[in-house]
């Protein structure tokens, strides 16, 4: 049974989150991402404080496509290792689920349907 999954992540605007998360829902391996515009993310990398402004960006899809969400999403990220945190929600309206799966099915994508 498919369970609903959210994919969290961020970009560095709000085009580039748009465009990465159009090809996605073209290609049937999210049904949705929503986006948020101007945070403020401060972070460590290589040794150093960072900041910066971002857009996170909220990706529903279902459990089965996990590994296919993760390599289309670093395909097309122009992050060189960005955020991807799965967050497997307790449960779902049904017709949310149930909308989720029809919207993920059929994929273009290459690869097996998952129903």
């Amino acid at each position: 049974m498919e369970h609903p999954l959210l994919v969290y992540t961020t970009f560095p605007d709000v085009d580039t989150a748009l465009s990465v998360g159009e090809a996605l829902v073209r290609d049937k391996v999210i049904a949705c991402i929503n986006v948020l515009p101007g945070i403020q993310s401060l972070y460590s990398w290589n040794s150093s404080i960072e900041r910066g402004q971002e857009a996170v960006a909220i990706l529903k899809t279902r459990t089965g496509l996990r590994d296919e969400v993760q390599g289309a999403l670093k395909a097309r990220h122009p992050y060189k290792t960005p955020i991807i945190l799965f967050i497997e929600p307790a449960g779902a309206d049904s017709d949310t689920l149930a909308w989720l799966v029809s919207e993920t099915t059929g994929r273009r994508a290459s690869g097996p349907s998952s129903s």
